[in-house]
């Protein structure tokens, strides 16, 4: 609690803060219900611990999102309620590339994703199923967020939601019209700039609005520019019949990426930050000798000329709530997402195993010359995805129940292609263009995926302060695949040909039981025991998926022989939302929540040949057994009128490997490790105060050891960030035609603290990868509305 009580000195020395970010203890539980149910009900200022559900549930309001930093991620803002571990690069949490999340245990790929219940895939880097929520809705226009840490509601749209799910909304049209122009500038050349006009209402219960933003910035340690273009659309009519909604998101974006520095004993050099040589070609040329090589003190930590990910995507819903009668509600919801995206690395030709590479392309060929003669090379995969899907649910009140029943189908066209373009030593390419001209493509990959999802479930009200809820949803997967290119023997390292076919699978039955008891007006005690699945992956380019494994014969004894990954996940909690009158103390809002999850079949790719990460290689994928977690989680909110209120939340997790496991002939001893990436420790502090028209706020966020391989010799020290915050709301003239101005300014790592920030597990001992914590940066944000 140290953390908590120099947090609250800072908020409370530094002057006014916003209103609580924290939960708010006026807030109704019931609204909080409604969001969790779809809606974008509970838009307030606060962080809110959710009632009327068996699971334990936080939500963030869109304002206190913006708050932390106008423009941010919602998975980063998510970062400052329990149980949550995210890191990337930079302060909004835009790069993809670098990014971490884990959540009791679960890493990103594990948990599930959805935008107004539309589903945004697993979040893996390489996009085949989905789409980032900062890519699929404008940071402005999300209304609130959010998190179910232990199991997710069983109508969630998602084949990876093993732990928990991460639900964002959009903001509905406002009643009035008006425009709303923000303009941010900051660190490293940063310029974000956003508007939006409502409509306000019109006819019979119509209002729409249509924005869209412009952001630049470069990296804080090199001079890539990250940033790009985003727009928004959402219509609404409202009626006693039901809700149509509409909605569209456009976004084209390049984010450079970062490299990691490989940590190893037997690596020497070990640099903080690895950057990009881009822009400045000549000292890129200058950087290899005379015959290609990099310098070879560097050994695997070289730089590369440029990295980044290139990301255009239109996503695009309509859905119709419909009131069929007062006990009788049907929800229709369809919508569609392309994604043309790729991820470019251009680097030199002489590292990993890149020559054998080449060679096999241009035998006895001049492998500079026939690769633009500058020593370098662009590498790319490139993606694809076509995606369409149908969401429904029938919500029924009789009597004392509440029944749901409701799918979920999607159809998926996917595909990922490596291809390899020179780099002309007389027109050198950018990371702001897409390649052209290839020299070969070295594999190509087609899936095709069609998911089907049902769920049952009844709330009993058998008493009036007790519920009982038990349901269950059924999982199915039909995904089949096909490798129009096929890589040379030899060019992708432990490959003889990528692997074709279809792989099935079906779980019919995964149930839920939970019970809400209302024990006193003020508190409440929650039960949940859930059963999950997270799908097989259906990408074609690398990661724990079987279309990437190595030929056609492992594939054919992965589908025997391997299954799903699945957990039970169990929750106890006691919530509590309470007025008080203790002097200054006015309110207080608080919830501890204990949790065990027994996780089985894990998947790991093992007999990994070596190629790099450049190069890629192939892998075996088999179950390795199981892991126990158990964990807690607590937070508390103190209200101290409406002028301060201070949230804490602490955090627990021990996530344990039940089993070692075989490479080759050797026994990796995973057995009684804890899963590496994920602390045992967090803690969460806001403190908020506001006087009049000024607030200020103070963020702190301490994450505890991490273990950075899987045999747990390796590990990543603590670290405790800070961010500060103050905004003013300016007074006007009633004469003049602003309705409001605002200036914020966010100060992020205010005391320049350094260390790892992502850690990248992949070794059973002695290798990981680390990201460096950005350093202290600075934004200024000026907000008008009309």
């Amino acid at each position: 609690m140290f953390l908590l009580a120099g947090v609250a000195a800072i908020g409370l020395t530094a002057a006014p803060a916003a209103q609580a970010a924290a939960p708010a203890a006026e807030a109704e539980a019931s609204s909080a219900g409604e969001a969790e149910s779809g809606s974008s009900a509970g838009e307030g200022d606060a962080i809110v611990v959710t009632g009327r559900t068996t699971r334990s549930v936080t939500q963030l309001a869109g304002t206190e999102i913006q708050k932390i930093l106008p423009g941010i991620n919602p998975l980063k803002a998510i970062q400052t309620l329990p149980g949550v571990t995210f890191n990337t690069a930079d302060p909004w949490g835009n790069n993809e590339q670098n990014t971490s999340l884990f959540i009791h245990g679960f890493n990103a790929q594990q948990l599930g994703y959805t935008l107004d219940g539309v589903p945004l895939g697993d979040q893996n880097y390489g996009n085949y199923n989905g789409l980032s929520p900062q890519r699929a809705v404008i940071s402005e226009n999300v209304g609130n967020v959010l998190l179910s840490t232990g199991a997710a509601d069983l109508a969630t749209a998602s084949t990876s939601n093993l732990g928990g799910a991460i639900e964002t909304f959009t903001s509905d049209p406002l009643s009035d019209a008006g425009l709303l122009l923000s303009q941010t500038v900051g660190s490293h050349s940063t310029s974000r700039t956003y508007a939006r006009i409502d409509s306000g209402t019109f006819g019979n219960g119509n209002a729409l609005y249509v924005s869209g933003v412009r952001q630049r910035a470069y990296a804080w340690d090199f001079r890539g520019r990250q940033g790009g273009y985003q727009a928004n659309a959402k219509f609404v009519h409202d009626d006693s019949s039901g809700k149509l909604t509409l909605y569209f998101a456009y976004s084209d974006k390049t984010e450079p990426n970062e490299d990691s520095t490989v940590r190893s004993p037997t690596q020497a050099y070990q640099p903080y930050t690895r950057p990009f040589l881009y822009p400045d070609f000549q000292a890129a040329l200058a950087y290899l000798s005379a015959t290609g090589a990099t310098p070879a003190a560097e050994g695997v930590n070289y730089r590369n000329y440029y990295s980044d990910a290139q990301r255009t995507d239109y996503l695009t819903y309509a859905k119709y709530d419909w009131h069929i009668a007062d006990n009788i509600s049907w929800s229709n919801q369809g919508y569609y997402h392309n994604n043309d995206g790729a991820g470019v690395v251009a680097g030199p030709i002489t590292v990993a195993s890149l020559p054998q590479l080449f060679a096999l392309y241009f035998p006895g060929q001049n492998l500079k010359e026939r690769t633009g003669n500058s020593g370098y090379a662009t590498r790319t995969t490139e993606y694809r995805i076509d995606r369409a899907g149908f969401i429904t649910a029938l919500d029924i009140e009789l009597g004392d129940h509440q029944i749901e029943l409701g799918g979920w189908y999607e159809n998926n066209s996917s595909s990922a292609y490596r291809r390899w373009y020179a780099l002309d030593v007389n027109n050198p390419s950018t990371p702001y263009q897409r390649p052209k001209n290839p020299l070969f493509t070295q594999y190509g990959s087609e899936i095709r995926n069609d998911v089907y999802q049902f769920h049952l479930q009844d709330q009993w009200r058998v008493i009036p302060t007790l519920a009982l809820q038990a349901g269950f949803k059924s999982s199915l997967q039909y995904g089949s695949g096909t490798v129009p290119v096929q890589p040379i023997v030899g060019s992708l390292p432990g490959s003889i040909g990528l692997p074709e076919g279809r792989i099935n699978t079906k779980k019919w039955f995964l149930p839920q039981l939970g019970a809400l008891w209302d024990v006193t007006p003020e508190e409440q005690i929650f039960v949940n025991v859930q059963r999950n699945m997270r799908q097989f992956m259906t990408y074609g380019a690398g990661g724990i998926s079987p279309w990437s494994l190595g030929s056609q014969a492992t594939f054919d004894l992965f589908k025997r022989s391997v299954e799903p990954e699945t957990a039970w996940t169990y929750e106890v909690g006691l919530r509590t939302r309470r007025s008080v009158d203790a002097g200054p103390l006015t309110a207080i809002e608080g919830q501890i929540n204990y949790y065990h999850v027994d996780f089985k079949d894990r998947l790991l790719g093992v007999n990994a040949v070596p190629g790099g990460s450049i190069a890629g290689g192939a892998q075996i994928i088999q179950n390795v057994g199981n892991v126990k977690t158990d964990g807690v989680d607590a937070a508390i909110t103190l209200r101290f009128g409406r002028t301060f209120s201070l949230y804490n939340a602490l955090s627990y997790n021990r996530s344990v490997y039940q089993d070692d496991y075989q490479t080759g002939t050797t026994t990796v001893g995973t057995a009684g490790k804890k899963v590496p990436g994920s602390p045992e420790w967090l803690n969460k502090t806001v403190a908020t105060l506001t006087i009049g028209g000024l607030d200020v706020q103070a963020i702190g966020d301490y994450v505890g050891k991490r273990y950075a391989t899987y045999t747990n010799d390796q590990s990543v020290p603590h670290y405790f960030l800070m961010s500060l915050r103050a905004g003013y709301t300016i007074p006007l003239a009633q004469s003049l035609p602003i309705k409001k101005a605002e200036i914020s300014v966010n100060v992020t790592n205010v005391t320049q603290e350094r260390g790892t920030s992502t850690v990248g597990v992949g070794s059973a001992s002695n290798t990981y990868n680390t990201f460096p914590i950005p350093p202290r940066q600075w934004f200024a944000t000026l907000s008008l509305g009309f």
